[in-house]
């Protein structure tokens, strides 16, 4: 069993609180040592109420999504002796209303392109089951409800 802890700290500072007014801006310690600016999304929270510059909730969700498939990806990959010079995830995130009308990060999409050695390349179908397997393996992925569809690409680099 591991254990993760995160410490996430707001004050008021002196703002104003019971009309709704005040700042979401907050703070994200990792036990790693480091600290993140965080905020409520300006797509909920409308700036200068919320910091457009901080990392909000929902984005983190999406990169801890894609960062568990990627990790889970380039293991996989390396075990099965295809050498990945490059991997790149620009990942989506959808905030609608699920099947119960509550607000919810309903589907999020990952789209890694993955550049190989060329020399050591996978078929495009060792491609996709590696990104299969990987989904499988994924903690994060198999910890929420959200639907997460993989939309996977490739490429070749002579070296």
């Amino acid at each position: 069993m591991s254990k993760y802890i995160t410490t996430v700290s707001w004050s008021r500072d002196g703002q104003s609180f019971t009309d709704n007014q005040y700042k979401r801006s907050h703070q994200w310690e990792f036990d790693s040592g480091q600290t993140i600016q965080a905020s409520a999304s300006p797509d909920i929270v409308p700036t200068p109420l919320s910091d457009s510059m901080a990392i909000d909730p929902e984005e983190a969700f999406v990169a801890a999504l894609s960062s568990c498939h990627m990790l889970w990806f380039l293991s996989i990959a390396a075990e099965t002796g295809f050498v990945v010079e490059q991997y790149v995830d620009k990942a989506t995130g959808i905030l609608s209303k699920d099947k119960d009308g509550e607000q919810a990060i309903t589907k999020v999409t990952l789209f890694p392109h993955v550049t190989y050695k060329k020399a050591s390349a996978p078929s495009s179908e060792e491609h996709r089951n590696i990104h299969k397997h990987a989904d499988e393996k994924c903690f994060i992925s198999n910890s929420v409800k959200t639907k997460v569809e993989i939309e996977p690409s490739m490429s070749k680099k002579s070296v």
